[in-house]
């Protein structure tokens, strides 16, 4: 990492200690809270429990120092996509959005949004750019994409739709603020679901929205505090706390689906494999310029859809679960949700386990596949 990504990592888990006072506690209190005590004149003090809350605000600390931006949390990585579909968006507007990105945001869409005037158009994440972005009010870029872990050119994209007037959000959630920082590549808010890595016990949905537009951050705050969007200020400290290992998790999990990805792809129970850290993958020469690591997610293709279920169930150290970015290994088949991929492709999510010990369960369970 940079030195001021060190920096941001070394100094996260010292922000509560600023403007303590002697014997107060050292870790976040949890507030429990909906009503405050709040006399006379209510004006500049806490009100009431939907408007605002000190845990989630330590949590909103904490994640606005890894963005550099201002940051709004929210109970899940969809409630915080959906309030920038709702805080942003009128009658009229068009959206685009990746057809090979996560399938939930198009749901959204087609079956709520579409009767409130809101229309979309997808695209694939490779051919992005492809097309122009004339008239479309947001552009939405999910990469590397999820599933299939194509990449498309932040900075490329982000200045061609500016130029149309769009607003651009970027969904971060396969790469943490470690792994890419895409407001630095100049996308208006960057978006997350911190259920995955930030988190990273799978213990918690939870999400935020981050944007250095300091009138669309407010926009999107107000619309959480009138819609109710709110998180729980438990989840908020579970996320707190998890965020003060994201730097030491994310690096052993990038580091070994590095090395796991390379043998996956000599591997000969293995059709095909793709990474965007792996010289021949068709991502690897746009990623390197903008991702600081490759990530921790593999897509792997097995002959059949047998094969690939035999692998998951009969490895000691992969659970089988939707998801990703936990502490555990997991994988899944992404078929079986409607994802555009072969019968056999496997998402798999590299852990934090022994990365020799981790290969040696994957190995096994290829070869008797």
């Amino acid at each position: 990492m940079s030195d001021s990504q060190n920096a941001r990592a070394a100094s996260l888990s010292h922000l509560h200690a600023n403007g303590l006072a002697k014997g107060d506690p050292l870790s976040t209190p949890i507030v429990m809270s909906s009503v405050f005590h709040l006399p006379g004149d209510p004006a500049g003090s806490r009100q009431y429990g939907r408007f605002d809350n000190p845990t989630w605000e330590a949590v909103e600390a904490a994640l606005a120092h890894l963005e550099e931006a201002e940051t709004v949390a929210f109970p899940s990585g969809m409630a915080a996509i959906s309030s920038v579909f709702l805080a942003l968006l009128s009658a009229g507007d068009r959206v685009l959005l990746p057809s090979d990105g996560y399938y939930t945001p198009r749901v959204l869409l087609e079956k709520h949004l579409a009767r409130l005037g809101i229309s979309y158009d997808t695209r694939p994440t490779a051919s992005f750019l492809e097309g122009g972005f004339s008239g479309y009010r947001m552009v939405l870029v999910e990469t590397p994409s999820n599933p299939g872990l194509d990449v498309c050119d932040i900075k490329a994209v982000t200045k061609a739709a500016h130029a149309q007037g769009a607003i651009v959000v970027a969904d971060n959630t396969t790469m943490t603020p470690y792994g890419q920082r895409p407001l630095d590549l100049g996308v208006d808010i960057v978006l997350a679901a911190d259920t995955k890595a930030p988190n990273g016990h799978s213990d918690v949905l939870f999400g935020h929205v981050a944007s250095r537009n300091t009138a669309m951050i407010e926009t999107i705050r107000e619309w959480r505090k009138l819609a109710g969007a709110i998180p729980g200020p438990f989840e908020a400290w579970l996320v707190q706390r998890g965020l003060e290992t994201l730097e030491l998790r994310f690096d052993r999990m990038c580091a070994s689906a590095e090395t796991i990805a390379a043998r996956l792809a000599d591997h000969p129970a293995v059709r095909s494999v793709r990474y965007p850290g792996l010289k021949g993958d068709p991502s690897h020469a746009l990623a390197k310029t903008q991702m600081l690591r490759f990530g921790s997610l593999i897509g792997l293709t097995l002959d059949s859809n047998e094969k690939a279920e035999t692998f998951i169930d009969t490895c000691p150290l992969i659970e089988a679960a939707t998801s990703f970015g936990g502490v555990h290994t997991s994988a899944e088949r992404r078929a079986r949700w409607g994802d555009d991929v072969t019968e056999g492709f496997i998402r798999l999510s590299v852990g934090c386990e022994p990365t020799e010990t981790l290969w040696q369960a994957i190995d096994a369970a290829l070869k008797t596949a």
